[in-house]
């Protein structure tokens, strides 16, 4: 028996699709994120960051947190600063899900919103300039290590036990790429043949919680090194893919998880025989309220 929900955070279950793919010599495995108690990947950043920064003693209980964020960072933020007593400020744009900003706001964090038209960057902008006052230490997912750290402590090491250490390909949609990175690091000390595919979105589509970022956005901790291939999907696509999740294999889960999914698919169709793993990220209903499943 686990007392903590923090310790509910990983372990998250790795399921065979059963309908997605012909080749009964390749194998697609969806790790189903959407199982972490905030309900998304993040909560394992989420938590190593904060933990992390109280251990090295770079923030205490008095400290006041601040962080941009499109939805599930700040929701797994919200959550963790609320069990560690601590005060958070969360900056999103205005056309976020009122699920994600009710939910950030049920936790007990404050919840600010940008202008729509500016995107994430604004919110970027506005959360490191209050930064810079001194007053608010900025979480930083995009350059802090603790994130990427995260998943090379749980969850490579989970996919490479829950796939017999028989995994070959390693999908993951990338925004502020932490679970790319980490998880690559990881399995590619395992067997350096293993090959990762981030996804990104085509030009001009918008997929929540996968970004191609402008230079000067760029996170600082992401290396194009450890990724072996990136596969562009539009925003069709990954709603098609996410409605087919639902209907088909009964995983409910956000648009990223469809984009993730598709791109999956699409290598799946390219291999003789393989063991590939995609990262379902999170639930699906924190977009109810959008066009998603319309």
């Amino acid at each position: 028996m686990n007392n903590s929900i923090l310790g509910l955070i990983g372990n998250t279950p790795l399921v065979k699709s059963e309908t997605l793919i012909k080749n009964p010599k390749v194998s697609l495995f969806l790790k189903l994120e959407g199982q972490n108690p905030g309900g998304s990947v993040k909560d394992r950043a989420a938590y190593n960051m904060i933990k992390s920064a109280l251990e090295r003693g770079d923030i205490n209980k008095e400290s006041k947190l601040i962080e941009a964020t499109s939805g599930n960072t700040g929701i797994a933020l919200a959550m963790i600063a609320g069990i560690f007593k601590l005060d958070i400020e969360l900056v999103m744009p205005e056309n976020s899900t009122i699920e994600r900003v009710q939910t950030m706001r049920a936790y007990g964090a404050k919840v600010t919103l940008t202008d729509a038209d500016g995107g994430i960057e604004n919110a970027r902008d506005y959360a490191e300039e209050k930064s810079k006052t001194g007053d608010y230490y900025m979480i930083n997912q995009f350059a802090n290590n603790d994130n990427w750290k995260a998943h090379y402590k749980t969850t490579g090491p989970e996919i490479w036990r829950d796939t017999n250490n028989e995994v070959t390909h390693f999908v993951s949609s990338m925004g502020t790429t932490g679970t790319i990175m980490g998880t690559s690091t990881f399995l590619k000390e395992q067997n350096d043949g293993i090959q990762i595919v981030g996804v990104q979105p085509t030009d001009n589509s918008r997929i929540p919680g996968i970004r191609k970022w402008p230079k000067e956005y760029l996170p600082k901790i992401f290396n194009p090194k450890k990724v072996d291939r990136v596969i562009e999907v539009s925003d069709v696509e990954a709603k098609i893919m996410t409605q087919r999740l639902a209907k088909d294999e009964g995983i409910f889960a956000g648009m990223s998880s469809g984009g993730s999914a598709s791109a999956a698919v699409r290598l799946c169709e390219e291999l003789e025989e393989g063991v590939v793993v995609s990262i379902v990220c999170d639930r699906g209903d924190r977009y109810l309220s959008s066009d998603l499943f319309m």
